[in-house]
């Protein structure tokens, strides 16, 4: 039965691939698992990165004076009686 998700081939250090080994045994998750999931807490990592940067950007490039207030972006909240 074929592999329902993408596969990647990687070389590892013998050093690195011992420590992934332990990680995944103290977790209790096969080696793949380990692997997988540390791939994409690099992914977030790197997302973050980049979000920040866009975030930095934009902020240097606000002008205040054409920027909008909480009030008029959002509204007045409704009072409730």
């Amino acid at each position: 039965m074929p592999a329902t998700n993408p596969r990647v081939n990687v070389v590892l250090e013998e050093r690195v691939y011992a420590g992934l080994r332990r990680w995944a045994k103290r977790d209790g998750v096969s080696l793949s698992l380990k692997v997988r999931d540390l791939v994409k807490e690099a992914l977030e990592a790197e997302e973050d990165r980049a979000l920040a940067r866009l975030a930095e950007n934009r902020e240097r490039s606000l002008d205040k004076k054409k920027a909008l207030s909480h009030a008029q972006a959002w509204g007045q909240p409704k009072r409730v009686r």
